[in-house]
């Protein structure tokens, strides 16, 4: 189907489809909808930002039927604003129906929810632990439910909540359907998947979109300055639509933050530590624009989706390599630019190495008094010693020893050999290379 009107929605649906703007279906959204709306478990794995959200929403919610008193479809997501998120979306699609839903979070009145799912809605977006916790609690009839698409495994898995979602799965009809979105799938995910799902049709998207699309990537050395120093050396030569400053830790988001504030640059903080009202007011400040920065750790931040993200700022590099991908990605959507900024000391050479591997191409910078500017490379001795032992092996073969050798004949090797190395330098230079 090449565009939404050609699939035979709901009019309700089709008329919700036409109202969010959408015209034509995504690519992970051409091949998950046709799979949901025929029941076949599948795997999306994808990107934020592909529109996998409306991928499993649109097809679902087609499939409710309003006219069973009873839950039919569970959708979880590892942290509460990506469950607001989706639960926010699935409504402008079921505004004008009979189709009930609820959003089952922490951090809520829990009581209050429970007296609500006595309405026995259609469907629920939670996540995990309180969809859990209900369940236990005999509040939510999930053994009705033949639908359950996980959102974001892989950051569900890094956050300890597959056991969770395995409790409650294991109460749902024997016949159940499960869609499973993620950015990457993990090693350790796997036997959790294959407990549930047999054979699933698995599609993977956006592999093949180069990660330098729009993107320009900036390695700026530490060197002998503080941290803290340099990146407010950053901070004030930029003028960001939003730029997110990442941190290894919830400690030193804090430290960064207070560090900035202390130089009168304004800066907001999302971390597991925050409360569920200081998150829900920092990601509306965030939305209103309050902030140009945010100090963010990678688990807060990948469960949150923050539009009009201009730059992205490695105050430190993560440990799990995989990280890097998720933050770079969190700019240059949608045919925008983007900058990725990082900051790095001779101690951190190995993981350059490894990001670079994984198709980053640097440009080595620096900034002074506000102005950027290219530094040599941190490898630029290296690469000429191994270009000068790479040009004398080449002329070593190209200069052979003589049959019958003459006195002298070892200088007029050398001789030969320093000529041949001009030539070819002087090409080369020639050649742009």
């Amino acid at each position: 189907m090449s565009k939404f009107t050609d699939y035979q929605f709901k009019p309700f649906l089709r008329e919700a489809i036409e109202q969010l703007g959408f015209t034509s279906p995504t690519p992970i959204q051409k091949e998950m909808i046709p799979l949901i709306l025929k029941g076949t478990n599948a795997i999306g794995q994808a990107h934020t930002g592909t529109g996998k959200s409306h991928s499993f929403l649109i097809p679902i919610v087609e499939r409710l039927d309003e006219q069973k008193d009873e839950l039919q479809a569970v959708i979880t997501a590892p942290t509460r604003e990506l469950a607001m998120q989706l639960f926010e979306e699935l409504n402008k699609m079921i505004a004008n129906t009979a189709i009930k839903s609820s959003l089952l979070i922490g951090g809520t009145d829990k009581q209050r929810a429970m007296d609500k799912l006595k309405s026995n809605p259609h469907i629920i977006v939670g996540t995990p632990g309180r969809i859990r916790d209900m369940a236990e609690n005999k509040a939510l009839a999930i053994h009705t439910a033949s639908i359950l698409v996980i959102d974001e495994a892989d950051l569900a898995f890094d956050m300890g909540f597959i056991e969770d979602i395995d409790q409650f799965a294991s109460k749902m009809p024997t016949d159940l359907e499960m869609y499973v979105f993620s950015a990457t799938i993990p090693e350790k995910l796997k036997p959790f998947l294959s407990k549930y799902m047999e054979s699933p049709v698995h599609v993977q998207i956006g592999d093949k979109k180069p990660l330098t699309e729009g993107m320009h990537y900036s390695l700026v050395p530490v060197r002998s300055m503080d941290r803290k120093k340099k990146l407010l050396h950053i901070v004030q030569s930029i003028n960001p639509y939003l730029a997110i400053i990442f941190t290894n830790t919830k400690q030193n988001a804090d430290q960064l933050a207070d560090y900035l504030a202390d130089q009168g640059i304004k800066a907001g903080r999302i971390h597991g530590d925050l409360s569920p009202r200081e998150r829900t007011r920092m990601m509306k400040q965030v939305r209103d624009l309050d902030y140009q920065f945010i100090v963010a750790t990678d688990l807060a931040a990948r469960g949150i989706d923050i539009p009009g993200v201009s730059h992205v700022i490695n105050y430190e590099l993560p440990d799990d390599l995989e990280f890097f991908i998720h933050r770079v990605g969190r700019t240059a959507r949608a045919g925008l630019e983007g900058n990725a900024i990082t900051l790095y000391e001779p101690s951190e050479d190995d993981k350059i190495v490894q990001i670079e591997k994984l198709g980053i191409p640097f440009v080595h910078e620096d900034v002074k008094n506000g102005e950027w500017f290219e530094v040599k490379e941190r490898n630029a001795r290296k690469k000429r010693v191994k270009e000068t032992d790479d040009l004398d092996r080449k002329a070593a073969s190209y200069v052979r020893k003589p049959d019958k050798v003459k006195p002298g004949y070892k200088k007029k090797m050398t001789k030969e050999m320093e000529k041949f190395k001009k030539r070819e330098r002087r090409l080369k230079r020639k050649n742009g290379k």
